[in-house]
């Protein structure tokens, strides 16, 4: 099997965005564990990106400008897929993704939060490339998604043609399942799963021996505050973890979004700086490092706190104790569905963070914390073997 596969790949400027690498190779280990050895990534920084998963790797077909500019660029795109190349500039990064979902026998969409009308160009990207498969007669493949929550009529009308041509979509939260029924979709194969990434490096499933429960608590803070007062963020921060260092833990900062070398403050370092400066407490930072890397971080945590979402996906497959601190409506469904689906429900709301509340919180989790872990990893075991269903589906029959 050929495959052509698109996820939010490709380190620039030596950035690793832990999360968006995290669902890719989780889906290679899914192909790989197949015996599925050909696959075309699609990446921001091809060159990257082969030399870091051993595969071919391409450009995206690339949108920008404005809704116009990009309608335009779609309409050229598929007359080139239709065979009129000549519509197309003979260096356009887009012919080489025609010809490659051409040779192909699947396309598959790896999982991610892009497909929202707060990033249209992935909108439009993930909808030309269904629309190429489509007409090239080649199988295409939605897999653990977020919807929305914010889609404007324009961008859901592409979102109902993207997902209505998918032979499977695979929904990572309940959230996005029910946005996409009041879409009218009704796909018969629409699924809800956990995260691509959920089990990444896990070959079975988690047991108390397998998985060491550090004395230390796994921070990671977007810079992203929404709307909120980047202050008043920074200072109610601080105070959550000036009380989780008085549990006894160390507290361990890791960026998610951050640089692979050097000293530099960038990425999510920068918010990490900010709210040490105002603890009472000591911490120290962890390098970034691979997925990987941060999924054994976060699984061998006693606590995880986390703006962003892949620290709480790796957390709560080993039944850590995990609060989820929300910044707004895209970032409350996305932790409420991560920490939802292995049983946990710690979603603090930045209001509620600087109002105070963060206190009861990990107060409640702290004291919560064995049978957290027990019903976490019995969940765990049950929604491993469904995300390994899951991966049979996607690479079986693709008839």
């Amino acid at each position: 099997m050929n495959i052509v596969a698109i996820g939010d790949i490709g380190v620039l400027d030596g950035m690793m965005h832990i999360g968006d690498e995290a669902m890719f190779e989780a889906f290679l280990d899914a192909a790989r564990a197949r015996g599925i050895r050909d696959v075309t990534a699609i990446s921001a920084n091809p060159a990257e990106s082969a030399a870091r998963y051993g595969i071919d790797s391409i450009f995206p077909i690339g949108f920008t400008g404005g809704r116009d500019a990009m309608k335009l660029r779609t309409a050229a795109v598929l007359a080139a897929a239709d065979g009129d190349r000549s519509a197309l500039a003979s260096d356009d990064p887009a012919l080489a993704v025609i010809d490659a979902i051409g040779a192909s026998d699947l396309v598959v969409v790896t999982g991610a939060g892009n497909i929202a009308s707060n990033w249209p160009m992935h909108i439009f990207e993930r909808s030309a490339i269904a629309e190429i498969a489509r007409r090239a007669g080649v199988p295409f493949v939605v897999s653990g998604q977020t919807i929305g929550p914010s889609l404007n009529p324009d961008d859901a009308a592409l979102v109902r043609q993207l997902l209505g041509s998918a032979r499977l979509v695979g929904l990572r939260e309940s959230a996005s399942f029910e946005l996409v029924r009041r879409l009218g979709i009704g796909h018969d194969s629409m699924e809800q799963t956990v995260d691509d990434a959920s089990f990444l490096g896990i070959d079975a499933a988690v047991s108390d021996d397998e998985v060491p429960t550090g004395e230390y608590c796994l921070v990671s803070f977007s810079t992203h505050v929404g709307d909120h007062d980047r202050a008043a963020v920074l200072d109610a921060a601080a105070r959550l973890l000036d009380n989780v260092a008085a549990l006894g833990l160390e507290i361990v900062f890791y960026a998610h979004f951050g640089p692979l070398a050097g000293e530099t403050v960038r990425g999510d370092v920068v918010m990490h700086e900010a709210v040490a400066s105002r603890m009472q407490a000591a911490s120290r930072s962890a390098p970034t490092g691979d997925p990987r890397d941060g999924a054994r971080l976060a699984r061998g945590a006693a606590l995880v706190i986390s703006s962003r979402y892949h620290p709480a996906v790796f957390a709560v497959s080993a039944g850590v104790p995990t609060i989820g601190i929300a910044v707004d409506d895209y970032t409350t469904v996305k932790l409420t569905g991560a920490l939802g689906n292995l049983g946990q429900d710690a979603v603090l709301t930045a209001n509620s963070l600087i109002a105070g509340a963060g206190a009861s919180v990990l107060s409640r989790v702290w004291a919560e914390r064995a049978a957290i872990r027990a019903r976490g990893r019995a969940l765990a075991a049950e929604r491993q073997a469904d995300s390994g269903r899951w991966w049979n589906l996607v690479f079986g029959d693709n008839g």
